[in-house]
């Protein structure tokens, strides 16, 4: 039979996690930022998990390299560079074995010593990592911080993790866009580059009498020789030109 009061927390975390995503999903609905997407869930993070008084978020590359970083506390960002610096510590490997990673007591912990000694120092305790997992993508790792030992049991472990999942795909989606925008410009200037090289080379064309592919030619030897951008000939190809039909 069903405990009634496990059934009522389990109701109540669920009621407090609708809310939360709720505000995630508001984000990206608003087209911020990487950098407001990591404020957002590490402050969320912070607020929702029991004993934590910081989060921090790592984004990572396939090689375990920071790609973005987000913390809640100047003492989590630090916690989290002396990971980076000694290459060991409780987020990277959440995110290697993806899985969650409970550090106790940081004065005690020994699968870590440097790391641990170093936390220690600053203050914080305790720790808890979860991986940052979406559509079978490792993104990365999120972690809480606690400036107590033992502040985080299994119910903290199952709120970060299910807080993580959502996370993932706020960011993953962050990510996408941000990724989208690039391309865009991207193809922008490809495509303004095309536009002036090809006017350039029409002014050449017409005033050397020359083809399409002389032209060209004339382009590329030029850059080459002044050693700057194809484009950049273009354009002043370009702007000589207007300057002298003034």
């Amino acid at each position: 039979m069903t405990d009634p009061s496990a059934l009522s927390g389990e109701l109540a975390v669920g009621d407090e996690l609708s809310v939360v995503f709720a505000r995630m999903s508001g984000l990206l609905l608003s087209r911020e930022s990487m950098t407001s997407a990591l404020a957002l869930v590490t402050s969320l993070a912070a607020d929702t998990v029991p004993g934590a008084f910081g989060c921090g978020v790592s984004l990572l590359d396939e090689r375990g390299r920071r790609t973005s970083a987000g913390a809640s506390d100047p003492r989590v960002e630090q916690a989290d560079s002396l990971q980076y610096q000694f290459d060991q510590g409780p987020c990277l490997a959440a995110w290697a074995q993806q899985a969650v990673v409970r550090v106790e007591d940081t004065a005690a912990e020994t699968r870590w010593p440097r790391w641990a000694s170093a936390a220690a120092a600053t203050g914080l305790r305790s720790a808890l990592s979860a991986p940052l997992v979406t559509g079978g993508s490792r993104l990365g790792a999120i972690k809480v911080y606690g400036d107590r030992p033992g502040v985080f049991d299994v119910r903290a472990e199952d709120l970060l993790v299910r807080f993580g999942a959502q996370a993932s795909v706020l960011l993953a989606n962050m990510q996408a866009y941000e990724g989208a925008q690039e391309l865009s410009e991207g193809l922008k200037q490809a495509l303004l580059s095309r536009d002036v090289i090809g006017t350039a080379k029409g002014i050449l064309m017409a005033r050397d009498g020359v083809d399409a592919d002389t032209a060209f030619g004339m382009l590329v030897s030029v850059s080459q020789r002044q050693n700057v951008k194809l484009r950049e000939v273009a354009q002043g190809i370009v702007a000589a030109t207007a300057r002298r039909r003034r």
